[in-house]
């Protein structure tokens, strides 16, 4: 998945995965999954995605500064 803001792409195919979490199991309306990537240029972003009944209901990814992304390392 791609994302584009004014000044940066994130790029799940390009960067690095740091860590992923899952919950519950394929086809689980409640499960979902938090993949934390890093760019080559050090950027951090959170891609998600989850069934109708999850906290992700739908694919994203949110950007992250280094100290989020330490903290929700730090949780998970």
């Amino acid at each position: 998945m791609i994302k584009k803001t004014k000044t940066k792409t994130f790029d799940t195919a390009t960067a690095h995965i740091v860590k992923k979490v899952v919950n519950g199991a394929y086809g689980d309306p409640a499960g979902y999954e938090v993949t934390m990537y890093v760019t080559e240029e050090g950027d951090y972003f959170l891609y998600t995605n989850g069934g109708e009944n999850s906290p992700y209901k739908k694919e994203d990814i949110k950007s992250c500064t280094k100290k989020a992304a330490e903290e929700w390392l730090a949780n998970n």
